[in-house]
């Protein structure tokens, strides 16, 4: 595990903090190169039952590294790459996007504070989002000349439409957390005071849910972004019938009737 990413775990929850807060958070080989480690296998331990991205420092992740770009551009090691060996490459880092959206666990962002370019792609790659309401917020893409990448016009198109994306990623104007919430980008508005407090309430609610059925549901609302109804209705009766199978719905349908709160166990 590269020093620009933690990783922690406590009571079902995995953490993966960003850490580089001198360059507020942004990408580096190693952080990238240790969350292409992380998130398959913590999609695939039965002990995680919810997957945190956060940033350290008061911040979420500032993007790319623009001060590695510009060094870059004026590197002769870098100019024998053709376009399609650099497009290949990015393209397998991107699969971080594709495995945040798609494991069969929930996955949170939670943003304290700048969350810009690629930054802002991976946040938006989780199911759900938690900002604080003084967070600035940015596609920042257009203010180097570049289109973007891991995702994120997908994701944002999908969230806002396709007027608001277009105009929030041609711009790259810088919005608050609290107007983040209101165009619904994210789920969760909190004050940077109560961040901790409220952050170990709603992981702890979120990792307490049960994650078989949260998986099929994740399956379920992928394929409604997509597919055609038929599509969605096929997904959904297979997924419910083995839903239905599991030790989970089984316990809860005795503690319904019991009145009395389930306990999930992910089985």
């Amino acid at each position: 595990m590269s020093e620009d990413l933690i990783e922690k775990f406590e009571d079902g929850v995995a953490t993966l903090i960003m850490n580089r807060p001198h360059a507020r958070n942004a990408m580096s080989g190693g952080m990238m190169s240790a969350l292409a480690e992380a998130v398959p296998r913590l999609a695939n331990d039965p002990k995680v039952r919810l997957v945190v991205l956060t940033g350290a420092g008061g911040a979420f992740c500032a993007g790319g590294d623009v001060k590695g770009f510009a060094a870059d551009a004026g590197s002769d090691a870098a100019k024998p790459r053709t376009v399609d060996e650099l497009a290949a490459n990015l393209r397998e880092g991107t699969k971080i996007s594709e495995l945040f959206n798609e494991m069969p666990k929930p996955t949170l962002a939670i943003i304290p504070g700048a969350c810009a370019g690629a930054g802002l792609s991976l946040a938006l790659s989780c199911d759900l989002r938690m900002v604080v309401d003084d967070a600035k917020i940015t596609t920042a893409f257009s203010k180097i000349a570049a289109s973007g990448d891991y995702g994120g016009s997908w994701f944002m198109t999908q969230l806002l439409g396709a007027a608001k994306a277009r105009e929030l990623y041609f711009t790259a104007d810088v919005i608050l957390g609290s107007e983040a919430y209101r165009l619904g980008l994210a789920n969760k508005l909190v004050s940077a005071e109560n961040l901790e407090e409220e952050t170990r309430a709603y992981t702890q609610y979120l990792a307490n849910l049960p994650t078989i059925a949260i998986g099929y549901m994740k399956k379920n609302l992928n394929m409604a972004q997509q597919g055609s109804l038929a599509q969605v209705l096929d997904l959904e009766c297979g997924h419910m019938v083995r839903s239905m199978t599991t030790q989970d719905h089984k316990s809860a349908a005795v503690a319904f009737v019991e009145k009395r709160a389930p306990e999930f166990k992910g089985r």
